[in-house]
């Protein structure tokens, strides 16, 4: 079974099109005995915001909170577009079948950290970046 429960923000406010990937390759994956969980979609700014505070006390600065956690003006999630997929089996069932579906892991420290990338159905999912500090995006 595939965990999707439509009630919930931060399945709900996700972006369509990646929500429908993700949904795609879910069913595929529960063909295989795997079970997709999605641990954390969208997120408030708010939300982002308390997240990127507590790594800076976790990590001791905000550079190195930030290998791990996106301010609110630069997090995907905020704008519902990252979806974080849950247990290690689904998260390399992705790793292995997810550009078919344009899903695609960017950042090669966050296993669990997947992004809409449709050109990756033709052409494979981008390199990636060894941690959100090394993504262009991020500099915002």
């Amino acid at each position: 079974m595939t965990v999707f429960n439509d009630a919930v923000p931060a399945v709900t406010n996700l972006d369509p099109h990646l929500l429908d990937a993700l949904r795609r390759a879910a069913a595929d994956a529960a063909g295989d005995g795997i079970e997709f969980y999605v641990n954390s979609g969208w997120r408030s700014a708010e939300y982002q915001e308390r997240l990127f505070r507590r790594a800076v006390s976790e990590h001791g600065s905000e550079a190195a909170a930030a290998r791990w956690v996106a301010t609110a003006d630069t997090s995907l999630h905020v704008a519902g577009e990252a979806a974080d997929i849950g247990h290690s089996d689904a998260t390399s069932w992705l790793s292995e079948h997810g550009a078919r579906y344009g899903l695609c892991q960017i950042y090669r420290n966050e296993p669990w950290h997947y992004e809409l990338r449709t050109e990756a159905i033709h052409r494979g999912c981008p390199r990636m970046y060894a941690d959100p500090t090394q993504d262009p995006r991020m500099r915002r």
